[in-house]
């Protein structure tokens, strides 16, 4: 994308995500326009789109809306998209930060809907371009091949998360706590030659796993624990037990995506982590690195 400080190129947003919209706008040099919503009794959603003297959009619109909590925000992207189209909109780009039921890709069980399939085309169908971070893909080694929209770029907030990392803890070991975040590490690790390995995870259900350390020292270490999100964070809890028994000095933990509660936070300092670090790609306390320079950037790269 050529010029995103044009007039003929701006940034749409909703009220709850205001602050981050402004990072954006700031890093782009886009004009942050509100989207108006309303909630009827029956819970029926009416948007209304900033348009100008001649009630038109720009040609072309950045979106900025992250998926977490996501179902209301599906319907909202479809009205906004739509209407966008109807109001003089050519090109459209998504930019979620976060992006929702990306973990079901295929049918475990039959009958099961494979979510990350129907969300993707469902995205792919509303915009022409898909920007976020940290997809959370499994058997799909694209996120093109997840959201076939016709551009498809995906920031990694790993090595900024290894730069705040070498501020607070300098010569760290980086720890996935299972397998799926092997990715992630090996990004922060090369950023900075940190040392890395990976713990193994079996799952016995949604609330139910076991981890086991790789096979490397940890007596006497300051240990961070990496991934792409947390949830519920009990896998990290594990994770930290075992390495806290091990002998490690301290465990901290650094998220691409924090999506635990308060109670799932405390659960996580009083297993003994002493700090939780997360870039701002879901608003959350946690907070500590900055993801709008790296939109910013990813946003250059789209094609007109």
């Amino acid at each position: 994308m050529t010029a995103l400080h044009s007039p003929t190129t701006c940034l749409l947003f909703f009220a709850d995500e205001q602050a981050s919209a402004e990072r954006l706008a700031r890093a782009t040099g886009l004009q942050a326009r509100p989207i108006a919503r309303h909630r009827f009794p029956d819970g029926e959603l009416k948007l209304t789109l900033p348009v100008d003297a001649q009630g038109l959009l720009p040609p072309r619109v950045v979106l900025l809306r992250g998926l977490h909590q996501p179902n209301d925000k599906l319907v909202e992207l479809l009205l906004a998209a739509q209407t966008a189209r109807r109001l003089g909109v050519q090109h459209l780009t998504l930019v979620a930060p976060y992006l929702a039921y990306m973990r079901q890709d295929i049918a475990f069980h039959p009958g099961e809907a494979v979510s990350q399939r129907v969300v993707g085309d469902f995205l792919a169908g509303l915009f022409d371009a898909v920007l976020t971070v940290d997809p959370h893909l499994h058997r799909v080694a694209t996120l093109h091949e997840a959201v076939p929209a016709m551009q498809t770029v995906v920031v990694s907030g790993a090595p900024l998360l290894a730069d705040w990392i070498v501020q607070q803890r300098a010569g760290a070991l980086l720890m996935g706590p299972d397998g799926e975040s092997a990715q992630w590490v090996a990004q922060a690790a090369a950023r900075h030659n940190l040392d890395h390995a990976v713990c193994t995870k079996e799952r016995h259900g949604d609330r139910q796993v076991s981890i086991v350390l790789p096979p490397v020292p940890v007596q006497g270490r300051a240990v961070v624990l990496l991934d792409d999100m947390a949830s519920t964070g009990h896998t990290l809890i594990q994770a930290t037990a075992l390495l806290r028994a091990a002998g490690a000095t301290s465990v901290d933990v650094a998220v691409t995506h924090a999506l635990l509660d308060a109670a799932a936070l405390q659960a996580l300092h009083d297993a003994g982590v002493e700090h939780f670090w997360s870039t701002d790609a879901v608003l959350h306390p946690s907070n500590c690195v900055a993801l709008a320079p790296a939109l910013s950037d990813a946003l250059q790269t789209l094609q007109p």
